[in-house]
């Protein structure tokens, strides 16, 4: 069953994202390094068309690094891509460098036509809660751009110097019409691209928890001190204190700080992808 879920700013998003494409020379594709394809929206690849783009794959803190290194490798065939964290300032410092490299032709043939000193323009698209506010500010060595840790927090667009040779077009994040994989549904949701609200929080708890009992079952014994056998939610809404009357567990609770936990990375560093 496919999932609906497009909020009406999200159309406009679309249609404002194809009107600005022709203002910027290239695009920042922001995805999570926890899902290196799961996060990446598969509308923008129509819309930007042959526009020159970089993947940048944030949160790579949370992320399993021998995963991500595969990914990085194949995912490299088909765009410059890097590996970031906008919450520790990893990899920031290599992105002005890599998109004067990539626009160093194109600058070149505006020097030859007299046009000097122009600006790189850039423009960060990717879908919400996905960090962009959090990397604009790192960019930008200050709180220039709105942050929040909900999706849909940034609505408005603005141009904002990162570099003295670049500016950069913040855009909102832009989720796609409907999660035709379940799947994929499932994961946005687990990391918190999704709002809350849109899934039942016990049933994504149960799915995740069995995901990590088949992916990452060390660390998750390892991080609640629990047996394989007691790796369930009442067991973990125990652990957590989560009792109501009758030494009963409130499972909603629980999940709810699974989830909590499961995204701040403390459980393990995860690639889901």
């Amino acid at each position: 069953m496919s999932i609906q879920w497009y909020p009406g700013h999200m159309t406009k998003s679309k249609r404002k994202l194809q009107e600005q494409l022709r203002w910027v020379d290239v695009v920042l594709e922001l995805g999570d390094a926890r899902l290196p394809l799961s996060s990446r929206n598969p509308l923008l690849k129509g819309l930007l068309g042959d526009k020159l783009r970089v993947l940048l794959l944030n949160k790579a803190d949370l992320a399993d690094k021998t995963r991500i290194d595969k990914w990085l490798s194949e995912l490299g065939k088909e765009c410059p891509v890097l590996a970031i964290s906008a919450m520790t300032n990893t990899g920031i410092k290599r992105i002005v460098p890599l998109l004067e490299e990539i626009m160093a032709e194109k600058m070149e043939r505006l020097a030859l036509k007299g046009v000097r000193g122009r600006s790189i323009r850039a423009m960060v698209v990717g879908i919400p809660n996905i960090g962009k506010s959090s990397l604009i500010n790192q960019l930008t060595g200050g709180s220039q751009a709105k942050t929040g840790n909900k999706p849909g927090v940034t609505r408005g667009n603005q141009w904002i110097r990162i570099h003295p040779r670049v500016e950069l077009l913040d855009t909102p994040g832009m989720l796609w019409p409907k999660f035709d994989d379940p799947e994929i549904g499932r994961k946005l949701a687990a990391t918190g691209a999704v709002r809350d609200e849109v899934f039942d929080q016990e049933e994504l708890a149960h799915w995740l928890l069995q995901w990590l009992r088949d992916e990452y079952p060390q660390d998750l014994m390892n991080y609640y001190g629990l047996t394989e056998e007691e790796l369930n939610l009442e067991s973990i809404g125990r652990k957590r204190g989560c009792l109501i009357s009758g030494g009963r567990v409130d499972t909603f609770i629980a999940a709810q700080i699974f989830l909590r936990e499961f995204r701040s990375g403390k459980i393990a560093k995860v690639t889901m992808d």
